[in-house]
């Protein structure tokens, strides 16, 4: 006789959005608000992929350029990018990325492992991949983007 669904094998909901011409994805109970891109106040000495600091209703908020933060190019900051406000441990940290693209419904069957050709610094940010209607998205690790170092920053 077939067991229970577990809670690990029930279905959650994650965001997906754009870095180029990639596709993420994070899950959504990580996510606070999405909002337009703000200038951000340079921070001294922060790491590259820290663009800064935004005033979020009277909090400080530190923004991350993910493409940069995954190795891509930086962000060209402009009006269409967008930034997810996750919440990441005990700390609220902006992600700058270029579009919100999709609500997703996984279960963790449908989450393929990263492929052993990844480098390990992929495979820390990067904890699987999705086959979804011909498109391959990867699925982010919050816990892992932001290191010890960018929190010290942050």
């Amino acid at each position: 006789m077939k067991e229970a669904n577990t809670v690990a094998d029930a279905p959650r909901e994650f965001i997906a959005f754009r870095i180029g011409v990639q596709e993420f994805c994070i899950d959504i109970m990580s996510v606070r608000e999405i909002r337009g891109w703000t200038p951000a106040t340079a921070l001294p000495h922060a790491p590259p992929y820290v663009r800064g600091v935004i005033n979020l209703r009277g909090s400080v908020l530190p923004i991350v350029d993910l493409a940069e933060r995954l190795g891509f190019p930086p962000t060209d900051a402009s009006a269409r990018q967008v930034i997810i406000v996750v919440q990441v441990g005990a700390q609220i940290v902006g992600l700058l990325v270029d579009a919100v693209s999709d609500i997703l419904t996984l279960t963790t069957e449908t989450i393929q492992p990263t492929p052993e050709v990844a480098s390990a610094f992929v495979r820390s940010f990067v904890r699987g991949m999705l086959a979804i209607d011909g498109r391959m998205i990867g699925v982010i690790e919050l816990d892992s983007i932001m290191s010890t170092e960018t929190e010290a920053a942050a």
